[in-house]
């Protein structure tokens, strides 16, 4: 995942639009939605939404949260419009970074367990295409729902672009894990990941694919 400038002043007006639309993509995210209902009148999934896109979302569903799966990034023109419309539409929006080729942080899903505990629902999870770090929160929040993790894994899937054999596909292995680590011996998933889980193993075992990444860093230039 890109870091921010820290430095740079945030964008606003229409640097912010033309950030967006041409830099951030957002330009093909007006047809492509890659909306999803996780769990309906609960829990909602998405690529990054333009403004017009999350009041849409917040009419029809009565959306009380926005999940910002990228973090906070100042020089990110769809960062600064999300944030502006939230805030008109009075959406409580919290950011909660994942990366997408990586390992995922222990520390990272025990503050999204808390998050998905404390905010009001319905939610809207999202990262960039809807595709990788969203598929692996909403994943997760299934699992913390106490749903099975073959439910869970399943929103990882080709049908929200995700490719499991480029290195995205770790987030797969760390459903399968989980999996493989509790089919014997059955444990709730916090406690397994508390306990038991080892981000470092994970990383050492899995292995992408040189077509799959070259198609989905350098063709899909996904984030």
């Amino acid at each position: 995942m890109s870091g921010t400038r820290t430095g740079a002043p945030p964008l606003e007006g229409r640097r912010a639009w033309l950030n967006s639309l041409l830099v951030d993509h957002a330009l093909l995210r007006i047809s492509w939605r890659n909306w999803g209902v996780v769990e309906s009148g609960r829990l909602y999934r998405s690529n990054h939404p333009l403004p017009w896109q999350l009041r849409d979302a917040q009419r029809r569903l009565g959306l009380r949260t926005v999940i910002n799966l990228r973090g906070e990034r100042r020089d990110c023109g769809s960062d600064r419009l999300g944030r502006a419309a939230a805030a008109a539409l009075g959406l409580q929006h919290v950011d909660a970074p994942f990366e997408s080729r990586g390992a995922p942080h222990k520390d990272r899903i025990l503050r999204l367990a808390e998050i998905f505990r404390s905010v009001p629902e319905p939610v809207l999870i999202h990262c960039k295409s809807g595709a990788d770090r969203t598929g692996l929160a909403a994943g997760l929040w299934l699992l913390l729902q106490g749903r099975p993790v073959e439910e869970a894994a399943a929103q990882l899937s080709l049908r929200w672009g995700h490719v499991r054999q480029s290195r995205t596909g770790i987030l797969d292995a760390f459903f399968a894990r989980y999996a493989t680590e509790t089919r014997e011996r059955p444990k709730p998933f916090l406690d397994w990941l508390r306990e038991d889980y080892d981000e470092a193993a994970l990383r050492r075992d899995f292995q992408s694919r040189p077509w799959a990444d070259r198609l989905v860093d350098g063709i899909l230039r996904r984030e």
